[in-house]
């Protein structure tokens, strides 16, 4: 049998760069929330992808952007941690909105937050440009920095993603794997449950009160007919936005909550009993046992 590889693969960039549908199509789960809204990604989530021989342990940062809160601050914090700790960064940028500022930030940080590992270039949403476009952007990256390799993706299509993703089970280092071949995720299941639910919260509301809320999975009974109870808290800062949350005559709470119910049940395989409750938490911005519900340091979020 040939040598076994295994390693951390960070993937990096703006926020909605696509590096949550990269991850979940790597990995052929959903293991990441994905939404049309920026900064939906909260915790540093992995997930496991087999390759041949290789297993590819993808580290889905949360997008690198000015950080104002703490919350904020903890994220880009997550984010750079996630890179340093790799043994690939791959750099996600947006072929349609090519070198902007944010991307022009990340790459000066590169060589001294990576600690010298490997460092590829995969240029996302190809389908959105020309090819000369895109081979214009392609010089102009790496002239900015010396990539290891630069892949054309679209991680949406799948376009390109099987020619990184063996590139990246080539290029991790020989050993042992670290995770039984079958699992997907390293994250608890009580984790990816509540960061199901958040998506339906992102998706089905608007302007700042997604990133004003949280999710935590408070308990999960197993039950005798193989069904799962799971009891959820949606904490928000305010009472103007437990309404919100709510909707007219309790609507909005209740689609989200069929929607979660299905995903989370689908994920499971089998049946799910979804309790979701509303609870008003206005300094929950700045509770530690938040932070660490979600995977995030709460002192990586100070000043």
């Amino acid at each position: 049998m040939s040598e076994t590889r295994a390693g951390f693969v960070a993937l990096i960039g703006e926020p909605n760069a696509g590096k949550s549908t990269l991850l979940n199509r790597m990995v052929g789960a959903k293991v990441s929330i994905v939404t049309h809204k920026v900064q939906t990604t909260r915790a540093r989530i992995r997930g496991v992808a087999m390759e041949g021989h290789s297993q590819i342990v993808f580290v889905d940062t949360p997008g690198l952007f000015r950080p104002r809160r703490r919350l904020d601050r903890a994220m880009v914090a997550a984010a750079w941690s996630g890179a340093a700790d790799a043994d690939i960064v791959v750099l996600l940028v947006e072929a349609h909105r090519g070198v902007t500022d944010g991307v022009r930030a990340i790459i000066e940080a590169l060589g001294d937050r990576t600690g010298g590992c490997t460092i590829a270039l995969a240029i996302n949403k190809i389908d959105r440009v020309e090819a000369k476009v895109l081979l214009g952007l392609t010089e102009e990256l790496n002239a900015l920095y010396p990539f290891a390799r630069t892949f054309m993706i679209s991680a949406e299509k799948g376009h390109g993603v099987d020619d990184l993703r063996r590139w990246l089970a080539e290029t991790l280092p020989e050993g042992p794997w670290l995770y039984p071949e079958d699992q997907i995720a390293d994250l608890p299941m009580r984790m990816i449950a509540a960061e199901m639910t958040r998506e339906k919260l992102t998706l089905r509301l608007h302007q700042e009160l997604p990133y004003q809320l949280t999710v935590e999975t408070e308990n999960w009974e197993e039950r005798k007919d193989g069904s799962a109870r799971i009891d959820q808290v949606i904490y928000v800062a305010r009472d103007g936005h437990k309404g919100i949350v709510l909707g007219n005559k309790g609507e909005t709470i209740k689609a989200i909550s069929q929607a979660a119910r299905a995903e989370i049940a689908e994920f499971l395989g089998r049946k799910v009993h979804l309790f979701l409750q509303v609870k008003v938490r206005p300094g929950w911005l700045d509770e530690a046992e938040r932070y660490s519900e979600m995977g995030l340091d709460f002192k990586d979020g100070g000043a």
